[in-house]
Formats: structure tokens, C-alpha cells, sequence
């Protein structure tokens, strides 16, 4: 239990540091997240090597790297991820696995997704609900705007939820169908609204940083700078900055609270030996 003390202790110091960046900059460094990955895995092996228990523990720590390389790059390529945030969950690969047998641990990757995907869901909730509150007007004025402009689909969605709902009645799974359908189309709006009048900023093109993302193609000459997820580059900072005195960017809600909150849970769990997966079946 004290190696992993040590290597929870590491992880959070790591991702108090990567909190704090990230709401500063809007980033997460490459050095924070390599670093993490290379204390961990030397920690395991220098363990693995004194202690005479063998070197399993080291190699699970290899296992839940390369596991979370796949989720972390399934994440980022999804467009559900940043760079640093992906990185950052690679990182814990290396820190989760607790026993020493591969699939122990893959049910432990499994309940630490869970509380994970339940603490993204409520953290963006608040802190999107937070920004509806703080631009209540533009985000009123979006709102109604994308209503409109959406209302046939709006009234097809919803009379295609009454007839699932109806039909759940007789068999469940269609009442589910219905529900689902009759909530993803407000939420569809809500956040929708929630981009367009609280997340776009008309900056100054001099406080323009690597890695900001564009919020639309911006032309210069002959060549476009498109407006995409990997955000700028210096050379295309440089070109914006020749061209444009103000530039509209797309500001995203900084997502690695969610990594410290999800962590200090799982954590809990293990202490308490509680098995989210098993309960949830």
C-alpha cells in the first residue's frame, strides 16, 4: 500500500501543477505530463528491482501506460480532449494499477472511466451553467436565435420521442429511446448557445498564444489558416499578427480539475475496496 501512497501523492502534485497552468494559460506543458510518465515508471522499476517481489508491479505500470496511450489518443483524435489533457491521461496510466494481475486492473481502468465520465459531466455542467449565468443576455439572445432557426427539427424530434415514449409501455427499452431523445435536443441547443455567446472572444491579435484555436478560417493572401483543434501555430500567429489587429478565438473550459477530482475518488474507492463496475451490474 505505501508504493502506492507514493505514486497517488506523485499524481496529484502533478495535476495540482497542470490545474494551475491549464486555468493560466489554457494549456498543460509537455513537461509536466513527461514527467509524471518518467517518475512513475522509474519509481516502479527501482522498486520492482529492490524489493525481491519480482518486477509485475513494473510491468503493469508499462501495461496501464500503453492502455491509456490508446485512450488518451482515442480522446484526442475524438475531439473530446486537448493535447495536454490526453497526455495527462496517459500519464495516469502509469499510476492506476494497483494489483498485480492484468485483469484486476483492467476492471480498475474501468471504474476509474466511470467516476471520470461522471465527474466531466457534472464539472462541465457547473461550470457551463456558471457561464450561462454570467452572460445571461448574449446566452438568452443565442438561445432563441438557434430555437428558431431550429424549430422543424425541434417539433420532428419531439413528436419522434412521443411515439418511443408510447411505445415504452409496452416494451422498456423504447420508453429509454424516448426520454433520451426528448432531452439530447435542448441539450443540443443549450449547448450550442453556450459556444456561440459564452466561449467566442474578439481579441487582440498580440495577445494571441500557441495553441489558441481560431474560431473561424481566417484568409491571408492566398493561404487559409484554418480554425482547427490542434490550434495555432507560431508561423501562423505571425501571419495573423501582419494582417489583423483583432481576432475572434474560441475559448474552451479548462477540463483538468476533472483529473484531480476523479483521482482523489478513485482513490477513496480503494481504500474502501468499492467496485463501481461490479455495483453498476
Amino acid at each position: 500500500m505505501y508504493k502506492m501512497i507514493f505514486l497517488w501523492a506523485l499524481a496529484l502534485v502533478f495535476i495540482v501543477f497542470a490545474i494551475f497552468q491549464d486555468l493560466k494559460t489554457r494549456e498543460i506543458a509537455n513537461w509536466i505530463n513527461f514527467s509524471l510518465i518518467i517518475f512513475a515508471l522509474g519509481f516502479r522499476f527501482f522498486y520492482s528491482l529492490f524489493s525481491g517481489d519480482g518486477f509485475s508491479f513494473f510491468y503493469q505500470g508499462i501495461i496501464g501506460f500503453g492502455i491509456f496511450f490508446i485512450l488518451g489518443n482515442l480522446f484526442y483524435y475524438s475531439r473530446v480532449f486537448a493535447g495536454g489533457d490526453a497526455k495527462l491521461m496517459i500519464a495516469l496510466g502509469t499510476i492506476l494499477p494497483y494489483y498485480s494481475d492484468f485483469f484486476s486492473n483492467v476492471i480498475l481502468f474501468v471504474n476509474f472511466l466511470l467516476i471520470f465520465l461522471s465527474c466531466g459531466f457534472f464539472y462541465i455542467l457547473i461550470a457551463s451553467t456558471y457561464l450561462c449565468i454570467k452572460n445571461f443576455k448574449l446566452f438568452k439572445k443565442e438561445f432563441s436565435k438557434q430555437f428558431k432557426e431550429k424549430r422543424k427539427l425541434l417539433i420532428a424530434v419531439l413528436l419522434f420521442s412521443i411515439f418511443f415514449l408510447i411505445l415504452g409501455f409496452f416494451l422498456s427499452p423504447f420508453f429509454i429511446l424516448g426520454v433520451f431523445l426528448f432531452l439530447i435536443f435542448p441539450l443540443y441547443l443549450y449547448s450550442k448557445a453556450i459556444d456561440t455567446a459564452c466561449m467566442i472572444r474578439e481579441i487582440s491579435s498580440i495577445y494571441l498564444r500557441e495553441g489558441d484555436w481560431l474560431y473561424s478560417d481566417v484568409k491571408i493572401g492566398k493561404n487559409v489558416i484554418k480554425a482547427s483543434w490542434d490550434g495555432l501555430s507560431k508561423k501562423d500567429i505571425k501571419e495573423i499578427r501582419k494582417k489583423f489587429k483583432k481576432i475572434k478565438i474560441r475559448k474552451g473550459i479548462p477540463f483538468s480539475p476533472t483529473f484531480l477530482f476523479s483521482l482523489l475518488i478513485f482513490i477513496l474507492l480503494i481504500i474502501f475496496n468499492a467496485n463501481l463496475w461490479d455495483s453498476f451490474w
